[in-house]
């Protein structure tokens, strides 16, 4: 499964144009320890995803942003990340990096310099302070010159690239019952840093231009749920949407009290085309839950448990 999923990304980091390395046509990365390659140069190690990817998370530990009052915690909606994954003899990337809006300029500009593209630069929040921009990116090429290059485009600004992979394991949600919210949406999630985070998978394949893109590189629907005082939750993240349910799934927050806050595309010729759709609100846990999955059911989502 592993080798099968790795082949399928190599095949997307071709679909995407992005230059071959020469004898990109081997097993893998001729780096065989790419891995520890890709910690040790960008400074940050990551962890095993589905599919054979790594993915490094890089949390704005270092920002106090307030929204509506409620103080927003890095895993709710500051977290940057990069995801690594096979192509070739070398890897691809792909990531979501979260900045000030002093910072996207130059983050850009050596983002350019490094061979890396950007794909999409948009807000996912709304009156937030300060206010932050998130920047999508993707990228072939060795370990070293991928990690080296997103490095020097995340020393652009005060991202933190010290410290441990981030923290393990169920530690719970203080301040929120999780239990309710889980219930009335119909999903389990898990609790990390104060952040309770549901993942749901869309129930068809994604290709770019045919290749199948694995839902560890970003398209699975993001639900994050942290406490906002008085027993109440905020919630935000993003629907991942078909074009014929972005009309659907709006009126479905909408009418649930639920804020958008931003739709958008994330990615360049993917097939079908995708819409993500960001959202905000601050209630009961239970009255959260039945508006999100209010939603949900108007999106092709895999069953929850498949």
């Amino acid at each position: 499964m592993l080798r099968r999923q790795g082949f399928r990304v190599a095949l997307l980091g071709l679909a995407l144009g992005w230059p071959v390395v020469a004898g990109a046509q081997g097993n893998g990365p001729a780096d065989a320890d790419w891995r520890r390659t890709v910690a040790s140069v960008l400074g940050k190690p990551g962890a095993e995803m589905p599919g054979g990817i790594y993915r490094v998370a890089m949390p704005r530990t270092d920002l106090k942003v307030a929204l509506d009052g409620v103080p927003i915690r890095p895993g709710f909606a500051l977290g940057s990340w990069v995801a690594f994954a096979p192509h070739g003899e070398g890897l691809m990337v792909m990531g979501d990096l979260v900045l000030l809006e002093s910072e996207v300029a130059p983050v850009m500009r050596r983002l350019a310099e490094g061979g890396i593209e950007v794909t999409a630069l948009h807000n996912h929040l709304l009156r937030a302070q300060p206010a932050t921009m998130y920047l999508h990116v993707g990228g072939q090429g060795e370990a070293a010159k991928l990690a080296s290059a997103l490095r020097a485009a995340l020393q652009e600004s005060a991202t933190p690239l010290q410290g441990a992979a981030g923290p393990a394991g169920d530690q719970g949600v203080e301040g929120v019952d999780t239990t309710a919210f889980a219930r009335a949406l119909g999903r389990e999630g898990r609790a990390t840093g104060g952040v309770y985070a549901v993942s749901v998978p869309r129930a068809e394949a994604i290709r770019e231009h045919g290749a199948e893109v694995p839902p560890a590189m970003g398209l699975g629907t993001a639900i994050n749920l942290q406490a906002a005082g008085n027993g109440k939750g905020a919630i935000t993240g993003d629907f991942v949407l078909a074009a014929a349910e972005v009309v659907p799934v709006q009126r479905a927050l909408i009418e649930n009290g639920i804020e958008v806050t931003a739709i958008h595309s994330h990615m360049i010729g993917e097939e079908p085309r995708l819409f993500f759709m960001h959202f905000w609100a601050v209630d009961a846990p239970e009255k959260l839950g039945r508006g999100l999955r209010a939603a949900l059911d108007r999106t092709n989502s895999r069953a929850a448990g498949g």
